[in-house]
């Protein structure tokens, strides 16, 4: 039987469920978008750890704005590095998968959360 998110945060016990279900969801949700933008949505493909990275950073940017990196830090997600290790944690408990050509390297260093979630955060003024 496949353990629960909240089972896997607790057993692992670096990071608050709420991250592992935030990267569950955004991976969906960074899919989607990828699909839209390359305008076939009816053909997935596989998306790098890069690019999954980029897509949890506006997806916490659109839920929490100039909170995004407070809240990620709460959740112990303090790097995209942190992305990568929930994303094999996750891999490991058969909630999501990857390519032999995947690495969590993948996830290192991608972009730093202080410059994306507060330097080069813009207030969108509709």
């Amino acid at each position: 039987m496949k353990k629960s998110i909240e089972e896997i945060a607790r057993q692992d016990g670096r990071y608050d469920p709420k991250a592992l279900k935030f990267v569950f969801e955004g991976l969906a949700e960074t899919i989607d978008k990828i699909r839209k933008d390359e305008g076939d949505p009816a053909h997935p493909r596989h998306i790098t750890g890069q690019e999954l990275a980029w897509g949890l950073a506006d997806l916490a940017r659109q839920r929490w704005g100039r909170l995004a990196e407070m809240v990620l830090n709460q959740w112990g997600v303090r790097t995209t590095r942190d992305f990568g290790e929930i994303v094999y944690l996750m891999i490991a408990n058969d909630w999501m998968t990857c390519q032999e050509s995947d690495s969590i390297d993948d996830f290192n260093n991608v972009f730093d959360f202080k410059t994306v979630f507060e330097d080069h955060y813009s207030f969108d003024s509709r």
